[in-house]
């Protein structure tokens, strides 16, 4: 008789099968004994995975010898699509391991097995109580565990008592914090392939601070990183970091985690930098907290990455599962899982889901007759005369746009924002150049990248992100009454009265009504964002995704996997909750029709057409009479609006600072990141980046604790307040000497007023 384990995953399915026939001539069959066939079957353990083990890391051991014959295994990502993967891996395990139904058993575990186990006889157990049992079976002296999945963590505790051990469990499973799609997800983000990732260390690296509470803010801060010109290996370093701590303080609840300690999962196993981060800390913490060490072993050999740690969930299953009645979880076949996936689901969904984003063709006709229309493609002829460059340095994406002195679009161009930000500048502007446009008479700069870059390149005006997409709106459609811009990371909602903005609101720490939220699920289910829309609208149903933050919103997408909606579905109502979470969530607007009626969309969201398509039925079923509109050129419009203030300063007749196009190319730069770059004006101590460029006539900073010779000009980046800009006490008094100076100049007539009207009267003396 066989039993088979099977671990039904978040983002991966993992199956072993054993066989528990002692009369069994698995030798015949070419099968090798369990502690040669481990870590070499099928997928299990990457050649690269072992290839990597090296320079100090304790080696790979297995210290338990249980009497099972392992004769096939498997892991494959399922990419949402659980049943159907479980449905391949039964077939494969019929036809290449034997397993019968009606004579042999099989165990489910797992976040999606729920459904699963009962459709093909099979019997669920709860994941926690499988890998403890495992680890009980394979490693009686292991103390500690710690788990990391795709997108949940757990952590046991083994504490000897009486006569067994008892176990202490914690479990992380609603934020993606620490997590193995907390890392893949960053890295994507960062360009990082999976094999780099896996061979990309932890030690000797220079760390930055990198949240670990929250996968969201944890991929800004990798944003912010990237921008100040932090190497990606740091960045991926910091991640492991972030991931061990989240680990050690969030999950061990104050607990100790004592040697000998085993680390399962597949993070745990592929990236020898998250086991070094392990060793670096564990050792650290034991040090620290004068824990005694078993004789004649160093700490980094108490910490064990067995090569099966994929399938420890599997074997706890198929352990337990020998201890059961032999006509307990007794396989049933294929068929009824086969007919849930043909048929079932899609008469469940009927029950529960909604209509997909188009109720039929002739609705998908309509709206693109409506909205498929593009802006004009800009002129791109060549100016004689003086042009106004504007360039928007985003979250995501660096982009320039070229306007005549008419206002005409001339020229747009984008660069992704994958690295320094100079590098992103000085890629805009081999763009520019190479079109054609050399004379520029006006630069303005916009975006989080701003300030950081007005002196280096010569800008003659930054633009606030409100004040350049409010002007590209109205420039365009004058009589706009809301704007909503929705780009990489943060979502701008701006209400004008007569032209002018009178109030906006703005989210910026939560990714649940923002493009990258969009993108970052389109790579996980292997969708160019190009193809987003196309996927979407082939979806006639979709489940109900609830509003808010997105982790929350993550885990209720892995909700909806369970019950089979597939990937275009998800695609579908994650675009349908968008306009709930940028109304509703970020922008508090419980009662639009009190805003305006003329609505205008922007940012470079909005060139996805299924979050049109969304945005356009929420308002209207909010505000019947809506008018809606997409900004001609929605990506651009924040450089756009740039160029447009460029304008401006352009028609006073004032000479460009603009510092030219071989100065640009030209610069060089020096980076540093360190100690003496942290900012201590506050107890958040942010961990600041000098940005050294040289610069003609650059006067230096001889008095800096990390002296700058002339002829350099230092930007700050990585501070969270303006205070962070500044270095050092002498500095700070040249700033407030400014300040009282134009406070001297400006005064506060409302605070003038107020100190005049309860001022207290001075007693007269009475005279006699």
């Amino acid at each position: 008789m066989k039993i088979v384990g099977v671990d039904v995953g978040s983002t991966t399915v993992k199956a072993v099968v054993v066989d528990c026939d002692p009369h069994d001539r698995s030798s015949e069959r070419g099968l090798r004994p369990r502690s040669e066939s481990w870590g070499e079957a099928g997928r299990s353990t990457p050649q690269a995975c072992d290839d990597r083990r090296k320079g100090g890391e304790a080696p790979l051991r297995v210290t338990g010898e249980a009497p099972l014959r392992v004769i096939w295994q498997d892991y494959q990502r399922h990419n949402t699509k659980q049943a159907e993967k479980v449905v391949e891996f039964l077939g494969r395990m019929e036809a290449e391991a034997g397993v019968t139904a009606g004579k042999d058993r099989v165990f489910f575990t797992g976040s999606g097995a729920g459904f699963i186990a009962p459709l093909v006889g099979g019997k669920l157990i709860q994941e926690v109580v499988a890998v403890a049992a495992c680890v009980e079976k394979q490693h009686p002296d292991v103390r500690f565990v710690s788990e990391i999945g795709g997108e949940d963590m757990k952590t046991i505790f083994f504490t000897a008592s009486g006569g067994g051990r008892s176990k202490q469990v914690y479990m992380q499973s609603a934020c993606s914090g620490g997590t193995g799609t907390f890392v893949e997800k960053t890295a994507r983000k960062l360009q990082v392939a999976s094999e780099r990732l896996a061979e990309l260390p932890y030690d000797g690296m220079t760390l930055h601070k990198v949240s670990s509470k929250c996968g969201i803010f944890a991929e800004t801060d990798a944003n912010t990183l990237v921008k100040t010109g932090v190497p990606v290996e740091e960045i991926i370093a910091s991640l492991f970091e972030a991931v061990v701590y989240q680990n050690l303080a969030t999950l061990t609840k104050g607990n100790t985690p004592m040697p000998e300690v085993l680390l399962l999962g597949g993070p745990n196993l592929f990236f020898a930098g998250l086991q070094q981060a392990w060793r670096h800390h564990l050792s650290k913490m034991w040090a620290q907290r004068k824990v005694a060490l078993p004789e004649g072993r160093d700490p980094e050999s108490l910490i064990v990455v067995p090569k099966e740690a994929l399938y420890y969930a599997c074997l706890g299953c198929i352990e337990i599962g020998g201890e059961e009645a032999e006509d307990v979880a007794l396989y049933t076949g294929r068929e009824k899982l086969q007919w849930w996936i043909d048929e079932g689901q899609h008469q469940e969904k009927a029950k529960s889901g909604a209509r997909g984003l188009i109720a039929s063709i002739a609705d998908l006709t309509k709206f693109s007759c409506e909205f498929g229309a593009k802006g004009a493609a800009p002129s791109a002829t060549r100016s004689a005369t003086s042009v106004l460059l504007g360039c928007d340095f985003g979250s995501t994406t660096a982009k320039a746009v070229v306007l005549s002195q008419e206002k005409e679009l001339l020229f747009s161009c984008y660069a992704l924002s994958k690295g320094n930000p100079i590098e992103d500048a000085q890629s805009l502007f081999r763009q520019v150049r190479e079109a054609g446009f050399t004379d520029i008479g006006g630069l303005a700069l916009t975006g989080y990248g701003k300030d950081l870059l007005r002196d280096v390149l010569g800008a003659d005006v930054a633009v606030v992100e409100t004040v350049a997409h409010a002007t590209a709106s109205l420039h365009y459609i004058p009589d706009a009454d809301v704007i909503c811009d929705v780009g990489g990371t943060d979502v701008k909602i701006m209400i004008l009265r007569q032209g002018t903005v009178s109030d906006f609101r703005l989210n910026s720490q939560c990714s649940s009504g923002n493009g990258a939220f969009l993108q970052g699920v389109a790579e996980r289910y292997n969708v160019p964002l190009e193809q987003y829309a196309d996927r979407a609208f082939q979806a006639k149903a979709m489940p109900s995704l609830a509003m808010g933050c997105g982790v929350f919103l993550q885990s209720d997408i892995v909700n909806q996997q369970r019950k089979g909606w597939s990937a275009e579905e998800i695609m579908a109502a994650l675009a349908a909750v968008l306009p709930v979470n940028v109304w509703i969530y970020a922008g508090q607007l419980n009662n639009l029709r009190a805003v305006g009626r003329k609505f205008v969309l922007q940012g470079g969201t909005h060139r996805n057409m299924a979050v049109v398509k969304a945005q356009v039925d929420f308002l209207r079923s909010k505000v019947p009479d809506a008018d809606v509109v997409v900004h001609p050129y929605s990506g651009e419009a924040g450089a756009i609006g740039a160029a447009l203030c460029a304008a401006d300063v352009y028609a006073k007749g004032l000479e460009t600072k603009f510092r030219g196009f071989d100065t640009i190319a030209a610069l060089t730069y020096t980076s540093t990141t360190s100690a003496e770059t942290v900012c201590k004006w506050c107890p958040i101590n942010c961990t600041r980046t000098f940005i050294d460029v040289q610069l003609p006539g650059a006067k230096g900073r001889a008095w800096s604790k990390l002296p700058l010779a002339a002829g350099y000009e230092r930007v700050i980046s990585g501070n969270s307040c303006p205070k962070g800009l500044v270095e050092d006490v002498n500095e700070m008094r040249v700033v407030k000497a400014k300040l009282e100076e134009t406070k001297r100049d400006y005064p506060n007539v409302a605070e003038m007023v107020r100190a005049d009207a309860f001022r207290r009267p001075k007693a007269v003396a009475s005279q006699a």
